[in-house]
């Protein structure tokens, strides 16, 4: 698995379990949910993604949006 799709991977469930959390628990956990959409967006942006900077660290290897 490549950085790029494991990002993507790793947004979806954020986004997902934030949900549940949120309608579950309470809704706070939506603010999780609005931080992730914040991060994809700035990444979008900038380049730079914290969650590709550790699973580059975990040794995946290098997509086309993150290397």
């Amino acid at each position: 698995m490549n950085i790029d799709r494991a990002v993507l991977m790793f947004a979806g469930l954020m986004v997902l379990l934030s949900l549940a959390l949120g309608f579950y628990v309470s809704p706070y956990w939506y603010l999780l949910t609005a931080f992730v959409g914040l991060n994809l967006i700035q990444a979008s942006f900038t380049g730079f993604c914290p969650a590709a900077l550790i699973f580059k660290k975990l040794g995946c290897k290098s997509g086309v949006a993150f290397e």
